[in-house]
């Protein structure tokens, strides 16, 4: 051992080392640096603390933090295993940059191994302020041991409401009903409905496939529904296609965008050019779908803004004993173009 041998690493800067820099309080850097809600510090000494710590690379210590306020701040916006789209990347962008205007630190997680009670008591582990949770399969049992390791909210994005836990619903069987209603004005009656093989798919497509055939049978049209197994490949579109022509259809909703524009290729590889002999629409109005040719008809989807969300998520933060809230957040609406 090379008793010449020194420890050159220099101790992590801190507050106090930022207060003598910007010759001001610990306190000071406290409220700048936290942005404390009751810090009255004028803009200069704001600008001054935070020269200070950039130039030191000084950054609050978040577990001494949640030490003091008696939590960490932390919202784990929880998924699934299922694909994130457009759609859903451009919400979760947006509600995790709310949730850093409202003070809290968003951190977003994947699927976790194990799923169900093993996942939640990963994220227990983490002692979130807050979970929220897309369609994760959480049980009353889940919901329970995140309050009990001191989560004071868990609110769940999904297609039903989890006891305990405060709801917002997005109902995919309007997605359906919508398509449906569509391609029932334009006369269609033979109507197939694309179901992704994919089985973390299958939590959007399932709701859908039932509102569609709510819709064909409160109509008391007599049209017939056909469900469509569909992988996300060229080939497997190709037996689509084969399959819409055996079965004489005239109308396909793609269950989303990418697979409608997967079948309405292959359809018209196969000599069907939409909407004849078969209309198609997809779902969640993708720009890369208005500059196909036809353009392809899609049901657009509005979920709240960001702001909003992460108001209630401060809200229900904040009262921690109120009663379970129940929120419905999806919007529907057929953006009618040349595929159907």
């Amino acid at each position: 051992m090379d008793s010449d041998r020194t420890d050159t690493a220099a101790p992590p800067p801190t507050s106090a080392d930022v207060a003598r820099l910007a010759g001001v309080s610990r306190a000071t850097v406290s409220f700048v640096l936290n942005n404390t809600a009751g810090g009255r510090v004028s803009e200069q000494t704001r600008l001054k603390v935070r020269a200070a710590a950039d130039r030191l690379g000084y950054v609050p210590h978040a577990a001494a933090r949640s030490l003091r306020a008696g939590r960490t701040g932390l919202v784990l916006l929880a998924g699934n295993t299922a694909p994130i789209g457009p759609l859903f990347s451009g919400f979760y962008r947006e509600l995790q940059d709310a949730l850093h205007r409202h003070g809290y630190t968003p951190v977003l997680l994947g699927p976790t191994a194990g799923g169900g009670d093993e996942a939640v008591r990963a994220w227990a582990e983490l002692r979130p302020t807050a979970v929220f949770c897309v369609d994760p399969g959480l049980t009353p049992d889940g919901v329970g041991l995140l309050r009990r390791s001191g989560v004071r909210a868990v609110l769940t994005l999904g297609t039903s409401p989890v006891p305990g836990a405060h709801a917002l619903i997005m109902d995919q069987r309007e997605v359906g009903a919508c398509a449906a209603a569509h391609l029932l004005e334009r006369g269609r009656r033979r109507i197939g409905v694309v179901l992704p093989t994919d089985p973390a798919l299958a939590v959007f497509s399932a709701p859908r496939l039932a509102g569609i055939r709510a819709a064909v049978e409160a109509a008391g049209s007599g049209a017939v529904v056909e469900p469509l197994p569909l992988d996300y490949t060229e080939e497997s579109a190709a037996e689509l296609a084969a399959r819409c022509r055996d079965l004489a259809l005239d109308g396909l909703f793609g269950y989303n965008d990418e697979y409608a524009m997967l079948a309405l290729r292959a359809l018209q590889d196969a000599g069907s050019d939409a909407p004849h002999p078969v209309a198609v629409v997809g779902a969640d109005d993708l720009l890369l779908g208005r500059l196909l040719r036809p353009r392809l008809s899609s049901v657009r989807m509005r979920l709240p803004a960001g702001e909003e969300l992460a108001e209630l998520v401060d809200r229900v933060v904040a009262d921690p004993d109120a009663p379970p809230l129940r929120r419905e957040l999806l919007t529907v609406e057929l953006v009618a173009r040349e595929s159907s």
